[in-house]
């Protein structure tokens, strides 16, 4: 089962709390880009879309038609970009070998099959599209913020699946190529404006600890926010797969 469902106070949440300005995410567009092969027509299913953030600054970006998917019909109700379509990764509702690329966000925690849609996934893309999954993965979290001020969400990320299972699954369904990067990004501008929009409903890891866990780890990241200058930088791997 996915570690958690989403209703509309976890949507709302999420929208709030997850979606990064643009500004913080030069990084991120540098990176996806490299991967993507961009020509009239080109077509990326946005996979576990949430509330539609990434699906608009591709669009944006890159000039590409996204196809966001997305399970949860909250998410989907809070999400301004179209088309989004309600679908899973082991059952997306497209036909074979429409799709360019694949983008999936934070989300591949949720999957409840990872070798079925991994497969699906196969399904849907063109020969020699890649599957680009952004994520935090197990023993790869040193450097993302939410882990050091909630040192017990540690433990929610190892039920996380690992590269090497991620790697595994897309393998076993016809991606055999992979590589991995830590990608930058401006989370918030500083640790006074994290501990301020910090939204408990929106992240799965602070979902699943204890209410005492979380008042003490959002009480030592107000404490260090009233010391602390500039900004918080967080590195996400990006698991790129053929």
């Amino acid at each position: 089962m996915a570690l958690i469902s989403y209703d509309d106070t976890d949507a709302a949440a999420f929208a709030a709390g997850r979606e990064l300005p643009r500004s913080g995410l030069d990084r991120w567009r540098h990176a996806v880009g490299q991967h993507l092969r961009r020509r009239a027509g080109t077509t990326v299913l946005d996979l576990g879309a949430g509330t539609g953030a990434w699906a608009g600054a591709f669009t944006d970006w890159f000039g590409v038609r996204v196809v966001a998917v997305e399970p949860a019909a909250a998410m989907r109700s809070h999400a301004a970009h179209r088309p989004m379509l309600a679908g899973d990764a082991a059952a997306l509702p497209l036909r074979d070998s429409t799709m360019d690329a694949a983008w999936l966000s934070t989300m591949i925690h949720h999957v409840p099959d990872l070798d079925a849609a991994a497969r699906e996934l196969r399904r849907v893309l063109r020969p020699g599209a890649p599957v680009l999954i952004r994520s935090p993965f197990p023993g790869r979290h040193q450097r993302i913020a939410l882990f050091h001020w909630f040192p017990e969400a540690v433990r929610v990320l190892r039920r996380y699946p690992d590269l090497a299972r991620v790697r595994s699954a897309f393998a076993a369904a016809g991606f055999p190529v992979s590589s991995v990067e830590p990608v930058a990004q401006t989370t918030a501008a500083s640790l006074a404006e994290l501990a301020e929009r910090l939204e408990r409903r929106a992240h799965t890891p602070l979902q699943l600890i204890t209410d005492e866990e979380y008042a003490d780890g959002l009480a030592r990241l107000r404490a260090a926010a009233g010391a602390a200058s500039g900004p918080v930088v967080d590195h996400l791997d990006l698991l790129v797969l053929r």
